[in-house]
């Protein structure tokens, strides 16, 4: 095993490098294009550097992997990706302000209505079939509601 540390060499680095490139496509949120970098990095400096001892490429590609994704994840604190859906991926939170009608009562605190093709639990106040209500928060995948006033 140590022999096969031993031998790394800058084709290596550039093959993790590639491979990890290639890992990001799939959508990891850019932290293995940062390691995949420093991964290249250090093939380059193995390339510059034949000398570079595999001690030394194995720390420099585990302190520049350990930088490089937290300083990603600090970037991406202060510049949070602001899209055109933020609610996506929260199909409860798409619902709030919604109104809509029970289609089963709402007895002992749970209920269930109707929202487009899907049928959604409710809680909230006892309220009879067929009252309107309106969508005013999620619980989980249980919407809370609130009786419509008129």
């Amino acid at each position: 095993m140590l022999e096969l540390v031993e031998a790394l060499n800058f084709w290596f680095w550039f093959g993790l490098g590639f491979l990890l490139l290639a890992v990001e496509v799939f959508g990891t949120g850019g932290y293995f294009l940062w390691i995949g970098l420093a991964a290249i990095v250090v093939g380059i400096i193995k390339w510059l550097v034949p000398g570079f001892s595999w001690q030394w490429q194995l720390l420099v590609f585990a302190i520049l992997s350990v930088v490089t994704a937290l300083g990603w994840w600090k970037y991406l604190k202060v510049n949070p990706q602001n899209t055109e859906q933020p609610l996506l991926n929260q199909r409860g939170l798409q619902h709030v302000g919604r109104t809509t009608v029970l289609v089963d009562a709402i007895s002992s605190g749970r209920g269930r209505i109707r929202l487009d093709d899907s049928y959604w639990q409710v809680s909230g106040d006892d309220m009879p079939v067929g009252t309107q209500v309106r969508v005013v928060d999620v619980d989980n995948l249980v919407l809370k509601v609130e009786r419509v006033s008129t």
